[in-house]
Protein backbone atom coordinates (compact mmCIF):
# COMPACT_ATOMS: atom_id res chain seq x y z
CA UNK A 1 0.00 0.00 0.00
CA UNK A 2 1.37 3.25 -1.18
CA UNK A 3 0.93 5.91 1.64
CA UNK A 4 2.42 9.94 1.26
CA UNK A 5 2.21 11.04 4.81
CA UNK A 6 3.01 15.25 4.77
CA UNK A 7 3.37 16.82 7.99
CA UNK A 8 4.62 20.28 9.72
CA UNK A 9 2.18 22.45 8.36
CA UNK A 10 0.56 25.31 10.93
CA UNK A 11 -0.21 28.82 11.42
CA UNK A 12 2.85 30.98 10.89
CA UNK A 13 2.99 35.07 10.28
CA UNK A 14 4.57 36.80 7.67
CA UNK A 15 7.99 36.28 7.00
CA UNK A 16 8.01 33.18 9.25
CA UNK A 17 9.49 29.72 8.02
CA UNK A 18 7.88 26.07 7.61
CA UNK A 19 9.67 23.26 6.62
CA UNK A 20 7.24 20.74 5.23
CA UNK A 21 8.11 17.04 5.23
CA UNK A 22 6.41 13.82 2.83
CA UNK A 23 7.44 10.22 4.01
CA UNK A 24 6.71 7.85 1.57
CA UNK A 25 6.05 4.45 1.95
CA UNK A 26 5.17 1.48 -0.43
CA UNK A 27 7.10 2.66 -3.53
CA UNK A 28 11.02 2.59 -4.77
CA UNK A 29 11.17 6.01 -3.67
CA UNK A 30 14.07 7.03 -5.68
CA UNK A 31 12.54 5.40 -8.95
CA UNK A 32 9.89 8.73 -8.55
CA UNK A 33 10.01 12.35 -8.86
CA UNK A 34 9.16 14.54 -5.74
CA UNK A 35 6.73 17.01 -5.76
CA UNK A 36 4.98 19.64 -4.00
CA UNK A 37 1.41 21.06 -4.77
CA UNK A 38 -0.46 23.83 -3.24
CA UNK A 39 -4.12 24.32 -3.45
CA UNK A 40 -5.78 27.84 -1.99
CA UNK A 41 -9.28 27.84 -1.42
CA UNK A 42 -11.46 28.33 -5.14
CA UNK A 43 -8.20 27.76 -6.75
CA UNK A 44 -6.74 25.30 -8.85
CA UNK A 45 -3.67 22.68 -7.67
CA UNK A 46 -0.61 24.54 -8.74
CA UNK A 47 2.66 23.06 -9.03
CA UNK A 48 5.20 24.63 -6.36
CA UNK A 49 8.49 22.76 -6.41
CA UNK A 50 9.59 18.77 -7.77
CA UNK A 51 12.83 17.01 -7.53
CA UNK A 52 13.73 14.36 -9.92
CA UNK A 53 15.34 11.16 -9.42
CA UNK A 54 18.64 12.68 -10.39
CA UNK A 55 17.82 15.70 -8.59
CA UNK A 56 16.96 18.25 -11.08
CA UNK A 57 14.89 20.95 -9.39
CA UNK A 58 12.19 23.22 -11.01
CA UNK A 59 9.88 25.98 -8.47
CA UNK A 60 7.16 28.30 -9.38
CA UNK A 61 8.23 31.64 -10.29
CA UNK A 62 6.08 32.61 -7.25
CA UNK A 63 8.17 31.09 -5.05
CA UNK A 64 11.67 31.47 -6.07
CA UNK A 65 14.34 32.15 -4.09
CA UNK A 66 12.21 31.68 -0.56
CA UNK A 67 11.16 27.87 -0.72
CA UNK A 68 13.66 25.27 -1.06
CA UNK A 69 13.02 21.14 -2.17
CA UNK A 70 15.17 18.65 -1.11
CA UNK A 71 15.02 15.20 -0.94
CA UNK A 72 16.74 11.96 1.11
CA UNK A 73 16.47 8.65 -0.45
CA UNK A 74 17.32 6.82 2.37
CA UNK A 75 14.72 8.41 4.06
CA UNK A 76 12.18 7.84 1.48
CA UNK A 77 11.34 12.25 2.83
CA UNK A 78 10.99 14.83 0.43
CA UNK A 79 10.65 18.19 2.10
CA UNK A 80 10.07 21.86 1.73
CA UNK A 81 11.84 24.86 3.60
CA UNK A 82 9.73 27.73 3.19
CA UNK A 83 11.32 31.17 3.75
CA UNK A 84 9.83 34.68 3.87
CA UNK A 85 6.80 33.48 4.03
CA UNK A 86 3.40 35.61 2.30
CA UNK A 87 -0.33 35.57 3.54
CA UNK A 88 -0.58 34.59 -0.67
CA UNK A 89 1.48 31.23 0.11
CA UNK A 90 -1.75 30.30 2.63
CA UNK A 91 -2.90 26.89 0.39
CA UNK A 92 -3.06 23.22 2.03
CA UNK A 93 0.28 21.60 0.32
CA UNK A 94 0.54 18.19 -1.32
CA UNK A 95 3.04 16.10 -1.79
CA UNK A 96 3.34 14.04 -5.14
CA UNK A 97 5.02 11.38 -6.29
CA UNK A 98 5.51 10.30 -9.63
CA UNK A 99 7.11 7.79 -12.18
CA UNK A 100 6.60 7.37 -15.90
CA UNK A 101 7.04 3.99 -14.99
CA UNK A 102 5.19 3.18 -11.74
CA UNK A 103 2.09 5.73 -11.68
CA UNK A 104 1.55 8.67 -9.87
CA UNK A 105 0.53 8.73 -6.09
CA UNK A 106 -0.94 12.08 -3.46
CA UNK A 107 -0.84 12.86 -0.01
CA UNK A 108 -3.73 13.69 1.64
CA UNK A 109 -2.10 17.70 2.45
CA UNK A 110 -1.26 20.03 5.11
CA UNK A 111 -2.66 22.95 5.69
CA UNK A 112 -0.41 26.32 5.64
CA UNK A 113 -1.96 29.87 6.75
CA UNK A 114 0.26 32.80 6.87
CA UNK A 115 -1.27 35.60 8.70
CA UNK A 116 -0.67 38.03 11.52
Amino acid sequence: QVQLVESGGGLVQPGGSLRLSCAASGISFSDYTMSWYRQAPGKQRDLVASISTGASINYADSVKGRFTISRDNAKNTVYLQMNSLKPEDTAVYYCNARSYLYGVYWGQGTQVTVSS
